[in-house]
Order: C-alpha cells, then sequence, then structure tokens
C-alpha cells in the first residue's frame, strides 16, 4: 500500500487542542480473564473469588489490557486511515480508575502538540494524549504519546 496516495491524515491534519472522537468498545469478563491469564495473571484480574476479597471487590482489566483496546480504537479509528510512520515511544501512561466487565470505554485523542522535523522534511511529530473514559463518564486510562507522520505529498 502506498500511504501517500491512501492516507486521509497527514502531519499537516493535525493541530495543539484538536480532539478526535475513536468511538466505543465494551468489554467482557472472558476478554479481561483470557488477557490477564496471558499477559498479566495476577488473581485480581484472573479469579473471581481473589478479585472479590482483593481492594477491588470484583475482577478488573489488567492497565494493559485497557492500553491495548486504547490502541485498538486508535488504529481503528485514526491509524489506519493516516500517514503514521510509527511511534519513538509513550511518555506516559494512567491507570485511574479500574475497567468491569462491561464497562464500555469511550477513546478520544488529543492533539497537544505538533512539530515539522527539521532534518527529515518529508515528516513530523505529533504529540498527543488518549483518554479513555466509561460509561459513567469517569476517566479510567491516559496515554501520553508522540507519533510520526508523512507531510502531505
Amino acid at each position: 500500500m502506498n500511504i501517500a496516495n491512501s492516507a486521509e491524515w497527514y502531519f499537516e491534519d493535525f493541530f495543539p487542542g484538536q480532539e478526535i472522537d475513536l468511538g466505543t468498545r465494551t468489554v467482557t469478563e472472558e476478554e479481561i480473564v483470557a488477557f490477564a491469564t496471558q499477559f498479566d495473571p495476577q488473581p485480581f484480574h484472573i479469579d473471581k473469588d481473589a478479585a472479590a476479597a482483593s481492594i477491588y471487590g470484583g475482577v478488573i482489566a489488567s492497565g494493559w489490557h485497557t492500553c491495548s483496546m486504547m490502541m485498538r480504537l486508535v488504529v481503528d479509528g485514526l491509524m489506519a486511515k493516516s500517514s503514521s510512520m510509527g511511534s519513538p515511544g509513550l511518555d506516559g501512561v494512567r491507570w485511574l480508575a479500574p475497567v468491569r466487565a462491561g464497562d464500555t470505554l469511550n477513546v478520544r485523542y488529543q492533539t497537544t502538540q505538533v512539530k515539522a522535523s527539521n532534518s527529515k522534511p518529508d515528516r513530523g511529530v505529533v504529540w498527543s494524549k488518549w483518554v479513555a473514559i466509561n460509561q459513567h463518564g469517569d476517566t479510567v486510562c491516559t496515554v501520553d504519546g508522540m507519533g510520526m507522520f508523512l507531510r502531505r505529498p
């Protein structure tokens, strides 16, 4: 696929203060347990009885599972139709509230800063904050990241 001919979003399309709604995802207990069993098998993620006796009072999603669900919405809602060249990393992740089975997360992408590259004029860097909010209006996770995007041909 030639990104330059298929992208809807280029570096020039991002600006500080911009907010992009990336849609929603509802999580099931089966997903929570399956993810945690493979990647984060702490008792409050995989064992109903242990989770009930924990400070959470029930099974909760791994923070990494929450980030993975957010990433899926970021890819589906933005990156798959952009000139994204990947990311050099994240500056911060915060898990602010537990994610439980049945929760529906809405993810928003907030552009915080943009900078055209001086050394590589075909691209620029976009700094962003991803925010996941549950159906009760509680912010459950934030991710501060940066991505590289091609400039418009």
